[in-house]
């Protein structure tokens, strides 16, 4: 299998320990325009000449900022190839909307990369339980962000999350790290290093395209992607969902994490309404694949009138 699943900072190690994901539809059958001849820069799955990941990600070459879109001109101090614009689909949405696996689905349907950004947020919550840092002190969670060694894996098929080398993909998505996450993910200072990594993700990704799902990605992290939709769906039935993912609380104590969750969120990012330009998907009434296919037409549709 071609490996295009990893992505990270400060990559240290090439071994790789994909694991399998299941559900949803299967093989590449994009209804998208593939790759033809030698794509240039401005051409989806197109590279631009030569270069690797490496150097500043993100800003200018003194490190001073991210321009503000995915596909900005490439800035000096970044190698040839990083700021690369792909076919993107960002999805936004609330806990316990279907984001993670209908993206996943959706990009194995068309033979795109996926990107997790909750991930990110979790891993950096485990990163700095493991590291024992005070999550009540902003300065000290900052300060452990040079030491946050991250990678993901953007192959639908082969999706997983390491800190430093360690695995990472199922450790994230335990109550305790679920609870940390609310201490991070409110702090502005963590959010704007996120999104530039998040963004250099999408850029370098291998595939002709990329979905990207989270909070606030088609507003802040990539607010001119093609394609950008709101997934959502009733409370209840985004409770009763998140319920049947996390096996270890129960249902009361699920319910009461997800409602934390949607309230520390809101204070920084409106995740819950649509903004102009962004397709809403309702999924309270939609099956899971019914609700895959609703973000599979919506790609398909874009190309077709491009």
């Amino acid at each position: 299998m071609e490996d295009r699943s990893r992505m990270g900072m400060n990559d240290s190690d090439d071994s790789t320990n994909a694991s399998e994901v299941a559900g949803g539809p299967t093989g590449p059958d994009t209804g998208l325009p593939g790759p033809t001849g030698t794509p240039g820069p401005d051409t989806p799955g197109g590279t631009a000449p030569g270069g690797e990941i490496g150097g500043v990600i993100g800003g200018d070459a003194n490190g001073d900022g991210e321009p503000g879109m995915t596909r900005d001109p490439i800035p000096s101090g970044l190698p040839n190839g990083a700021f690369v614009a792909k076919f993107v689909v960002a999805v936004d949405g609330p806990a316990g909307s279907g984001k993670s696996s209908v993206s996943r689905a959706a990009a194995r349907a068309l033979g795109f990369d996926y990107q997790d950004t909750g991930a990110a947020y979790r891993a950096l919550a485990w990163h700095l339980m493991h590291q024992a840092v005070d999550l009540d002190d902003p300065a000290a969670i900052l300060r452990s962000w040079d030491t946050f060694a991250y990678e993901v894996g953007t192959d639908p098929d082969a999706f997983f999350v390491r800190v430093g080398g360690t695995d990472v993909t199922d450790v994230i998505r335990t109550p305790e790290v679920t609870a940390a996450v609310a201490h991070i993910a409110k702090l502005p200072e963590v959010r704007a290093k996120l999104v530039q990594l998040f963004r250099t993700v999408m850029r370098t990704a291998a595939a002709p395209g990329i979905i990207t799902e989270g909070r606030d990605i088609t507003t802040v992290v990539a607010p001119d992607a093609e394609v950008r939709i709101l997934l959502t769906a009733d409370e209840s039935v985004r409770m009763a969902r998140r319920s049947a993912e996390v096996t270890a609380q129960s249902a009361e104590a699920t319910a009461r994490a997800l409602a934390r969750r949607d309230q520390a969120d809101s204070r920084v990012v409106d995740f819950m309404n649509a903004a102009d330009g962004v397709t809403t998907v309702d999924s309270t009434h939609l099956d899971f694949d019914q609700t895959v296919q609703a973000v599979v037409d919506l790609a398909r549709a874009a190309t077709t009138s491009s």
